[in-house]
């Protein structure tokens, strides 16, 4: 058996009825994985390239990432999530309204792994939120780059 280290979750949203929705049933699906809950993009950037137990120094973590948020375009956090050395293996999940395929692929060109269009429905969104709870209990995360 490997002895891993626990996977921080990081969550990027400002809007705190979908942030609350979100852990709650992150939670339902028995993940009891630290969140550290960001509202915008300056503070989880800061967070993740220099809290000293921020994933950039301290190890693994799974991004949850709007791509609406006040201060900056998710787009742009994960640019600079995959374009950094230590990071760049990070798994990213964009939760989003945003449907526009263009926004997808563009996305998925970054590196993003999953892409979630939130559905407006409050149910589909709560169901959406809980499986992605079953997907994280079987993921696996690596470990932050070493500078290969």
């Amino acid at each position: 058996m490997t002895n891993q280290q626990p996977v921080n979750i990081v969550m990027v949203e400002d809007d705190e009825g979908h942030a609350r929705l979100i852990e709650k049933n992150i939670r339902r699906a028995g993940i009891s994985n630290t969140i550290r809950h960001f509202t915008d993009g300056t503070t989880a950037l800061d967070y993740l390239f220099h809290a000293p137990e921020g994933p950039a120094i301290n190890g693994p973590a799974l991004v949850l990432l709007d791509l609406n948020l006040p201060d900056m375009s998710g787009i742009d956090i994960l640019g600079r999530i995959k374009g950094h050395e230590r990071l760049k293996r990070t798994p990213v999940v964009v939760l989003t309204t945003t449907d526009d395929k263009v926004e997808i692929q563009r996305c998925y060109d970054l590196g993003c792994n999953v892409y979630i269009t939130k559905p407006v429905n409050y149910e589909s969104f709560a169901d959406a939120i809980r499986q992605l709870g079953l997907f994280l209990s079987v993921m696996q995360v690596p470990e932050a780059g070493d500078g290969d």
